[in-house]
């Protein structure tokens, strides 16, 4: 091994440089949080075309985020590898698509739409008859029919769908008027020539399933030699597919087998959007024999504290032997002990999370070291107002539609400075970490939200509660109000997750 080479390998860990070192056939990286998994990636990849074994030109690494993809490139970039594509699945899709329009078709290039609710709210006044919907219901409506898109669900099978899995439109629609209104919908969109972010991938997925298509599938697949998908506990049945259409191996047959998938199946809080950690689970039974299967489960992120309590979170799972067990990187002291506070209404919870920052700040911490994180987008804005109130600038992230942050679209505009405490949705701090976390709301009813039996649903939320913590670098505590106002008659029972 040359020096540049060694370079690129050290300061890695046994099995972060196992995964490294593993450079061809179909590798699988089990990656906890806070566990280097962006370092490992990068620097495999970096190793790889180092070494001369990849061509940069033809690596392809994906992943969920155009934040992701940039800091993926910028990383490789500083290994001294350029010409590697690092994208997310759709960015990477619609390049496909306009290199190879041309020779596939004369008609002209659909029109890209972001935003569908006009058609979405027009197609729903055509079928029900009811006029002009709120715009909550036509959120509703459009999850609803990325839904089917993502899970591979036409609308002449959605009624079916349906009634095996009890699934329930929204709106208050049965599945057939359901199905109508999408087929409304996408006829004028058809009929306008605009195409919206999922009709990306599903028009790759039909070129490269064409057969009278054989050449432009050729172009597609022949510039992908080295495939790593990131984030993989949350691909869709659609993102599943096309990776195997890229792969050439669709159908059963072997095609390319250079492929890295990375993923911690605890990760997994997109279910509700078609996400499903099966494949990453399946990995080993669809692509095997593996080169290599590597579990990184030390965080190197986390006080062991923390990492303590987000193992006893998993613990209670059901599902717990399908999660890995986190130790904690940290030497010497545990860190602070993680604490449970207990408010007697959601404006002293407020106030009691601004006064914390306060005082740290006071003692040396900076405001952007510190982040609230809340389950759902209406608690910000209590919390906004007591961090105004104590004097504390802030930057609010929204869940503000997941998919619609692959193709530059980002409604979030990021605030660098020292000088802003960072308030978000736990699903919009996924791949964040803070030195200061205040989860807020750890009550019955919203973390778990809407107090779910066992099953699906309360595993996804028990996953959520499990990403919340493993945001925390230093300090972390969770809290709730027993009530909203401090009188209300009904008390709030504190959160299952709550470890006593």
């Amino acid at each position: 091994m040359n020096e540049r080479n060694d370079r690129i390998l050290e300061s890695l860990d046994e099995a972060q440089r196992e995964a490294a070192t593993s450079t061809e056939g179909p590798v699988r990286i089990i990656a906890g949080a806070g566990a280097g998994k962006t370092r490992t990636i990068t620097r495999r990849i970096a190793y790889a075309c180092a070494c001369g074994d990849w061509d940069p030109s033809r690596v392809l690494a994906v992943t969920f985020s155009v934040k992701a993809a940039e800091e993926m490139r910028s990383r490789i970039g500083q290994l001294g590898v350029d010409g590697v594509t690092a994208a997310t699945f759709h960015s990477a899709a619609l390049h496909q698509l306009n290199r190879v329009w041309a020779d596939v078709t004369d008609a002209p290039f659909p029109d890209l739409q972001s935003d569908h609710r006009p058609l979405i709210a027009a197609a729903y006044a055509r079928v029900t008859g009811a006029g002009e919907p709120e715009p909550l219901t036509v959120r509703d409506l459009e999850a609803e029919i990325n839904w089917t898109k993502v899970s591979l669900v036409s609308p002449d099978d959605y009624v079916r769908v349906c009634a095996a899995t009890h699934r329930q439109p929204p709106a208050e629609l049965d599945p057939a008027r359901m199905a109508d209104l999408i087929g409304a919908y996408e006829a004028d969109k058809t009929a306008r020539n605009q195409i919206d972010f999922n009709d990306i991938l599903l028009m790759v997925c039909h070129l490269l399933e064409d057969p009278e298509l054989k050449e432009a599938s050729a172009q597609i697949r022949g510039r992908i030699g080295w495939l790593t998908v990131d984030e993989y506990q949350d691909v869709s049945p659609l993102q599943h597919r096309l990776m195997r259409l890229w792969l050439g191996n669709a159908d059963g047959g072997r095609g390319n087998r250079n492929v890295c998938v990375v993923g911690d199946a605890a990760q997994t809080i997109y279910s509700f959007a078609g996400a499903t950690s099966y494949y990453l689970r399946a990995f080993g039974d669809e692509f095997g024999p593996l080169s290599a299967d590597v579990t990184l489960n030390i965080d190197y992120r986390s006080t062991a504290s923390v990492v303590r309590y987000a193992n006893r979170v998993l613990a209670a799972s059901p599902e717990r032997t399908g999660y890995i067990r986190l130790a904690s990187g940290q030497r010497g002291s545990d860190g602070p002990r993680v604490t449970a506070i207990r408010y007697e209404s959601d404006a002293d919870e407020a106030r009691g999370v601004a006064q914390r920052f306060v005082r740290m700040i006071a003692k040396g911490a900076k405001p952007s070291d510190c982040a609230v994180l809340t389950r759902i987008n209406a608690q910000q804005g209590m919390i906004a107002a007591a961090l105004k109130e104590a004097g504390l600038g802030y930057r609010v992230r929204t869940d503000n539609g997941w998919q619609a942050q692959s193709l530059s679209v980002e409604t979030l505009k990021e605030d660098l400075t020292a000088g802003v405490v960072t308030i978000s949705t736990i699903h919009a701090a996924k791949g964040l970490e803070f030195p200061h976390v205040c989860i807020v709301g750890c009550s019955e009813g919203l973390l778990p939200f809407g107090s779910p039996a066992p099953g699906d649903a309360l595993e996804e939320e028990r996953r959520l509660m499990y990403v919340g913590v493993t945001r925390a670098e230093r300090t972390l505590q969770l809290s709730f109000a027993v009530s909203k106002d401090g009188y209300a008659a009904t008390r709030r029972a504190p959160s299952r997750f709550l470890q006593r």
